[in-house]
């Protein structure tokens, strides 16, 4: 009886011990867990989650490669397809913008719930072939169709990108991931200029080259073809090579569930954070809109005004925009992480109130001086300053916004963006130009205009929100 009732004792205290060893066990798990989880976050990243970094630093390259190409060859475009400058600014402008920005919301919806590396990698691959299908384009209609597709196919990246880098990173190191991105659009804008630059001094002297199955076609419509199609070998790397990060920072509703992925979601949230979103959206886009009217006729202005040609004009602006926008780019980044350190909650909006501020003054006086390299020195420095609305706004974003909802706020933010800053900026310089000084040897002052109202408005708006997103940053805090 004795020895029933100890055995009973021991298993009982067996079991004890057994639960026991089972709650340290979990205990040790999650201390575990969460111990990887902070190192993971200290150390801001390593060498793979920089490589997805570069890796969509150099679809960005792509993108802007594709897209600027055409500034440079405005003039044997327009000749060839007898184009005004406004129908120009409309395949330059417009007809990127239209798509780029509309196709970016249904897409952003499926980045918040589906892959968003297969998502970046089929976009690549579109945009790289409508590149290569702008140079077999013969009048405006089908150049203007093409540069839709290229819209469409590039409206994939940003949106998925940082939502991407969101989960990669820690907010105070997410500013530097953001401006390293950045350089791909100024490493594009430069490449796209020495590469036209010199594939048009190649073939300056000759009028058209004959390829198999295609025909005979223009050296310009050549260029197209070769900027584009490496694009689709770099979407294929992308799907071998990186995978899919896990989702941090998922917002949970009242009921304890997480929110839904919906656009009727990131809809109330925008409304929530009304204010601080208007002057977001519309600032940014309107400091956007300098640097975009620098971008697109900057190649006019120096052409017309000062007698260069399109490989001259294409060499200088290329070395400029590599050096000044690059190095911008990772300036405003590095900016962004100091503010954040410092504990400024509005730390990527002050960032870019600072680089419109400085933007305004050189994006006016570069085309109103009559030496040539002074203007250069100029325009140097507004390309330097030009660089901030792009790791500033998308860093805004990313902080404040929850992780099931940040590729939908972003597409919305290009949405507008592209809207105001190509679709009307780069329209506004053309019809001034047109309409008004009915010359275009005036387009520099056209430039001029736009830059000093763009620069105002959104200097006076990002001021503005830097107070409302201090308020809303405390406001989803205390959620």
């Amino acid at each position: 009886m004795m020895n029933d009732k100890t055995l009973e004792i021991e298993a009982i205290e067996g079991n004890i011990q057994s639960k026991v060893k089972k709650i340290e066990d979990v205990n040790t798990s999650e201390q575990t867990s969460i111990s990887s989880e902070t190192t993971q976050k200290s150390s801001g990243g390593n060498a793979y989650q920089w490589y997805v970094v570069v890796i969509c630093m150099l679809a960005y390259i792509l993108s802007f490669v594709d897209r600027q190409i055409l500034s440079l060859m405005i003039e044997p475009i327009k000749h060839d397809l007898m184009l005004s400058d406004v129908q120009f600014s409309l395949l330059q402008g417009l007809a990127f913008s239209l798509f780029y920005a509309f196709m970016g919301i249904p897409i952003a919806i499926l980045a918040d719930k589906k892959s968003r590396i297969k998502i970046i990698a089929i976009g690549v691959a579109f945009w790289s072939f409508a590149t290569a299908v702008c140079g077999l384009s013969k009048n405006f209609i089908q150049m203007f169709l093409a540069r839709l597709g290229v819209g469409a196919g590039e409206a994939a990246l940003s949106p998925a990108f940082y939502s991407i880098v969101a989960d990669l990173f820690p907010k105070e190191k997410l500013g530097r991931a953001l401006g390293v991105f950045a350089i791909g659009a100024f490493i594009g804008s430069g490449l796209a200029f020495l590469i036209g630059g010199y594939v048009i001094g190649l073939l300056k002297d000759v009028n058209f080259v004959v390829l198999p199955i295609i025909g005979e076609i223009k050296t310009w419509q050549l260029t197209f073809m070769i900027v584009g199609l490496p694009g689709v070998f770099l979407a294929l790397l992308m799907v071998l090579t990186v995978r899919e990060p896990e989702r941090k920072g998922l917002k949970v509703g009242k009921d304890g569930q997480v929110i839904e992925a919906s656009f009727k979601n990131s809809l109330a949230f925008i409304k929530v954070h009304k204010k601080t979103f208007f002057c977001h959206f519309i600032g940014f886009s309107f400091y956007t809109m300098m640097l975009y009217s620098l971008l697109g006729w900057a190649p006019a202005f120096y052409m017309r005004n000062f007698g260069l040609d399109a490989s001259q004009t294409g060499y200088i602006l290329g070395i400029i925009i590599l050096v000044a926008n690059t190095s911008g780019a990772l300036f405003c980044g590095w900016l962004i992480d100091f503010f954040s350190k410092k504990g400024y909650s509005d730390a990527a909006i002050r960032a870019g109130m600072i680089g419109c501020g400085a933007l305004i003054i050189p994006s006016v006086l570069f085309t109103q001086v009559d030496n040539m390299q002074l203007s250069f020195a100029l325009i140097f420095v507004a390309m330097f300053f030009s660089t901030f609305p792009i790791p500033a706004s998308a860093a805004a974003t990313q902080m404040l916004t929850p992780n099931q909802l940040r590729a939908q706020v972003s597409a919305k933010f290009l949405l507008i963006s592209n809207l105001i800053a190509l679709g009307v900026g780069t329209t506004a310089v053309a019809l001034i130009t047109d309409k008004y000084f009915q010359n275009t040897v005036m387009v520099g002052n056209s430039i001029s205009i736009v830059n000093a109202v763009a620069g105002v408005i959104g200097l006076f708006l990002l001021y503005k929100g830097c107070a409302y997103y201090r308020e809303s940053i405390e406001k989803e805090q205390a959620v």
